[in-house]
């Protein structure tokens, strides 16, 4: 809280959540001096920083660039016990994505600093890239413009066989696990397209589109396709398995634009590899970036893979920028917080 003086911001954003989104959606609510810092990713790939998770190796930047500074907004700014005993100053951090993994939590509440995120900026984009994995999984898309456009070759008719053609989503038994802001828009999508959606969340109560399944394994036995939307969790990691992955009928296809350590991808590529499974569809993965070493690399046929793109739209970015600096404006305003932890 300020006591009507302009507030001191890092808008410590990087190539996706650019600096200047950040200040010109703090611009439009609050008087404030906002010193701009921009981070190497996406082009150089986040991973652990000390304490944390999925950060960029930022620490000795983002500590000169806070120097005097009260707030910070960033996506991949790395706050670390280190930062936060560097920043005297600084009392509040709103993290520009779904959850403050790149917070040390505890380490903020012993420096009296609240810690704030932005849920729901990237439900939209990940559940349309969800629906764009199913389709170019059914239907082969990706395989068969590598063919043509890079081949130059129209070997790809033979998916026009009845033998190697794919599935249309239309009457076709789907499975959602999980049924959060990603899960429920993908669910909605799906029942347009006429696919017969069957959703699995012990969590969520109330009406749902589609059938709401008791069990995982019912929904596993009675779908062609399984799409993943749980949250990782301790209880969540390693949901799917290789008995899980048995359950699915012969030739099914499984999405994933969650998490990756939700699904045991050296059972889904045996799966692959055995024809139990005709194709997957992932965005994420256990490690990432996936490495060049990966069993997956050598199912391309039979996989879609992109690197962690479910989120990449710009509307995320900007959503990402409001949302923050709708928060910053809230605290020096001293009103309550609307998406805090700490």
């Amino acid at each position: 809280m300020t006591n009507g003086t302009s507030v001191r911001v890092v808008a410590a954003g990087d190539h996706f959540i650019l600096p200047s989104l950040i200040r010109e959606a703090l611009d439009h609510e609050l008087p404030c001096t906002t010193r701009e810092l921009k981070l190497s990713w996406p082009l150089t790939p986040f991973g652990p920083v000390a304490e944390v998770t999925e950060a960029s190796d930022a620490e000795d930047e983002l500590i000169e660039a806070l120097t005097g500074a009260q707030v910070l907004v960033t996506q991949m700014g790395p706050v670390t016990d280190r930062v936060l005993e560097a920043c005297p100053d600084l009392k509040l951090v709103v993290v520009c994505r779904g959850g403050p993994v790149n917070v040390n939590l505890d380490a903020a509440k012993r420096h009296d600093v609240r810690v704030c995120y932005a849920p729901g900026r990237n439900a939209a984009a990940t559940a349309e890239f969800t629906i764009g994995l199913m389709l170019a999984a059914l239907r082969r898309i990706p395989q068969a413009h590598d063919l043509l456009a890079r081949r130059s070759s129209w070997e790809g008719a033979t998916y026009y066989t009845y033998e190697h053609s794919g599935l249309e989503l239309e009457d076709l038994p789907v499975g959602l696990i999980g049924y959060g802001a990603v899960g429920s828009r993908v669910a909605r999508v799906l029942c347009a397209f006429g696919a017969r959606v069957m959703v699995f969340d012990p969590y969520v109560q109330g009406e749902i589109h589609g059938l709401r399944v008791p069990s995982l394994d019912e929904l596993l036995e009675r779908s062609h396709v399984i799409t993943l939307h749980a949250r990782l969790t301790p209880e969540t990691h390693g949901l799917i398995g290789a008995r899980e992955l048995a359950l699915l009928p012969k030739g099914s296809v499984v999405v994933n634009a969650a998490r990756g350590p939700l699904l045991d991808e050296q059972a889904l590529c045996e799966s692959l590899e055995t024809g139990h499974l005709s194709a997957a569809a992932l965005d994420t993965y256990v490690q990432e970036p996936l490495p060049p070493t990966s069993p997956l690399h050598a199912l391309a046929d039979r996989v879609v893979l992109t690197p962690h793109l479910g989120g990449a739209s710009r509307a995320v970015a900007e959503k990402a920028a409001r949302i923050a600096a709708a928060e910053v404006s809230r605290w020096a305003r001293g009103e309550p917080l609307a998406h805090c932890l700490t």
